[in-house]
């Protein structure tokens, strides 16, 4: 190549890319003009991800918030007086959205390459919108729990963007990609509160309907507007990449990217590593964080207007206030997120973001002043949302396969929302809610130190396969099984800690 140098820097790149695959992802291999264009190329490719993908996902995930933190600007609107729901039923309520979330999450995830990320993402918005539009005809606590249940099966069917991800970024940019998309829930709550202040000074009254009903019509029709885009917009796959938006010169990139990335066209899903999966005690720490993580944030998410009434707002203020909390959330994901990146230390981030948290929910226990509890109440959402981004970011880069990646991010979440369920029925004693925030006080500490304990096992594994890369052992794993086959136990995988 380097005979060449005249060559347009689009045909060197391909050249490049088309050669034997191992090869392909090694840049020793590559002459300085070669390297050059590819960082040229690759750089151009991710600006364009980052302005085609992300937006479209992040509309996904700020949406899907929306749909699911409602919920609690409606309660104060006037939906629990309307229709006679208690504390323990809109606990209930609260809660059963996780059913179908759960149930479906798994081949929600894994059935992505089969179904398509468009039309999968797509129809789920389309479906999710109809349904809560149709909130506007309930009049008893059963068309509420319905509604809920189903919203929560479908909404599962987008839960996947993050395993979508993993086909177009690399390790090293997740956490910041994860961030992006996740500061959308943090986004959607404060716009959820301002939605659900402009529509209670409004809209209340009219058409003979209370401001709860207008909340969840409004809130319906976005999702329906929006998932066109998603439909004729959002790339495939990197093999599947439309040549209206990426080159082929990008397109071939993006296949070099992803297969570096241990990911493959032809992935499938394998059903006996999802056992094996389960057996793995590394995965279950990974859970164990994300358990105590989702405990937290879910908590806020459906009780967050109901804990700012108890510090004696009016339920109008309790909804602007809601805004400045979930504002603390988004700025905490997207630092923490970006120093996590930044330092290559996802197990440090996630402690010192838990650790302050903690602080939080200790203020919360003890202090009874009201600026005080509000200042705790910021710190809480500052420090809990950006574990759920680098927590999935690790757990991606740590697990890679097509089937042991996606198995695991749909697992954790999985598990991790039935702990959602119980923190729905911790925060049963308003309006001071000491029982929730004590036990999010106490997964604040176990996050904080499994989060160390497993970095300083990830270092370990990471010596012993270092000390180990050559030997007889290595060679024959090399020798009988992809990265596909056997997930991080194969000898060229290390951990990011």
């Amino acid at each position: 190549m380097s005979s060449q140098p005249n060559k347009p820097e689009s045909c060197i790149q391909l050249e490049h890319i088309k050669g034997d695959a191992r090869k392909d992802m090694d840049e020793d291999a590559m002459t300085d003009e070669q390297k050059k264009a590819a960082r040229t190329v690759e750089k151009r490719l991710k600006l364009k991800l980052d302005f085609t993908i992300l937006p479209l996902l992040s509309m996904i995930y700020f949406l899907a918030q929306m749909g699911r933190s409602d919920l609690a600007n409606a309660a104060v609107a006037g939906m629990n007086k309307e229709l006679g729901i208690t504390a323990r039923q809109y606990s209930t309520v609260a809660s059963i959205f996780y059913v179908g979330y759960i149930v479906l999450q798994l081949p929600g995830t894994l059935l992505i390459r089969k179904i398509g990320p468009p039309a999968q993402f797509g129809l789920a918005m389309l479906a999710w919108g109809l349904t809560t539009t149709l909130a506007v005809e309930i009049h008893s606590y059963g068309g509420l729990l319905a509604m809920r249940i189903v919203v929560g099966g479908i909404e599962a069917f987008v839960q996947g963007a993050i395993f979508y991800l993993t086909f177009f970024y690399q390790g090293s940019e997740l956490a910041t990609r994860f961030a992006t998309l996740y500061s959308t829930v943090a986004l959607a709550g404060s716009c959820n509160g301002l939605i659900a202040y402009a529509i209670t000074l409004t809209l209340d009254g009219h058409h003979g309907w209370r401001a709860w009903r207008w909340i969840f019509l409004v809130e319906g029709v976005l999702p329906i507007a929006c998932s066109f885009l998603v439909f004729f917009l959002l790339p495939k796959t990197p093999e599947g990449a439309s040549p209206r938006i990426f080159s082929e010169t990008e397109k071939a990139m993006m296949v070099r990217r992803s297969r570096a990335a241990q990911n493959t066209g032809e992935s499938s899903v394998r059903y006996k590593l999802l056992l094996r999966l389960l057996a793995d005690p590394l995965f279950w720490m990974l859970n164990v964080m994300g358990m105590a993580l989702h405990y937290c944030t879910s908590s806020l998410s459906n009780f967050l207007p109901a804990i700012l009434v108890g510090f004696g707002w009016t339920g109008v203020k309790a909804q602007v206030m809601s805004v400045v909390v979930y504002a603390c959330a988004f700025v905490g994901i997207l630092s923490f997120s970006y120093a996590s990146d930044r330092l290559a230390k996802r197990g440090l981030i996630v402690s010192i973001g838990s650790g302050v948290a903690a602080i939080g929910y200790a203020i919360l226990l003890g202090s009874t002043n009201l600026s005080a509890r509000f200042a705790a109440t910021c710190l809480c959402a500052f420090g809990t949302y950006p574990g759920i981004a680098i927590v999935g970011a690790w757990t991606s880069t740590n697990n890679p396969g097509y089937t042991y990646r996606g198995g695991a991010l749909a697992l954790i979440n999985m598990i991790s929302q039935c702990i959602s369920i119980a923190s729905s029925h911790a925060y049963d004693d308003p309006p001071i809610y000491r029982k929730g925030n004590a036990v999010a006080l106490g997964m604040m500490v176990i996050t904080c130190v499994t989060a160390m304990a497993l970095s300083v096992v990830y270092q370990r594994l990471n010596a012993i396969k270092k000390r180990e890369q050559y030997s007889e052992a290595a060679e024959i794993l090399r020798a009988r099984y992809t990265v596909d086959d056997i997930s991080h136990r194969h000898p060229d995988v290390f951990f990011h800690v």
